[in-house]
């Protein structure tokens, strides 16, 4: 028997998706991805916030760094075993009992994950995409979902790449490409594109 739709959540909302910030940034360019990611957790934590507040499900898609048996709270303390300079991002953003945790054994969270199942029984057809990096998960997640029929909001200020300018290369593609909504929280705050509604454009 197929499960049913989570009761707490309506057809047709918008879900906050939390890319890999529970990250150990043990690789090359890690520094650098964990200088630039900092800014946008705060912006992502408070995102996280008004998720709540709107009743919104809020799903972690993230790499289990070869933890097959882990869970979130694993996740969280291998990712400050490895990179205890990371901690201040992962008390801040470490996920909550309702939250959600998809793991991911690629870069798309919905490549070979339980992604595409949970969304649907979530009501969720609208996506906040926010996390890191902008050009790699955060991308390929974007393209897997646009090619899904997800509508996207990927703000600007609540994804990070190595450099700018590859977090800016890759908004463009999934604005022009995906039709995403790239305008920064400043400028589009959540509560006002949750309430324009599916389908509503820029």
């Amino acid at each position: 028997m197929a499960a049913s739709a989570d009761p707490r959540h309506a057809p047709g909302e918008a879900g906050l998706l939390i890319v890999d910030m529970l990250n150990d940034f043990d690789f090359e360019q890690g520094d650098a991805l964990l200088r630039h990611s900092r800014g946008p957790a705060e912006v992502i934590r408070r995102l996280r916030d008004e998720a709540d507040a709107a009743g919104l499900p809020v799903i972690y898609v993230n790499d289990n760094y070869g933890l097959w048996h882990g869970d979130a709270a694993s996740i969280v303390e291998h990712c400050l075993e490895t990179s205890p300079q990371a901690r201040p991002i992962l008390d801040r953003l470490r996920p909550r009992r309702d939250d959600y945790l998809v793991v991911k054994p690629e870069f798309s969270g919905f490549y070979a994950t339980t992604l595409s199942a949970l969304l649907p029984r979530l009501g969720v057809t609208r996506l906040l995409l926010t996390g890191v990096a902008a050009d790699i998960c955060v991308l390929f997640t974007a393209a897997d979902a646009h090619m899904r029929e997800y509508e996207l909001r990927v703000p600007a200020d609540a994804v990070a790449s190595t450099d700018a300018e590859r977090r800016d290369w890759a908004l463009d593609i999934m604005a022009k490409s995906m039709s995403a909504d790239t305008r920064p929280t400043g400028e589009l705050p959540l509560a006002d594109w949750v309430a324009r509604g599916p389908g509503a454009g820029a």
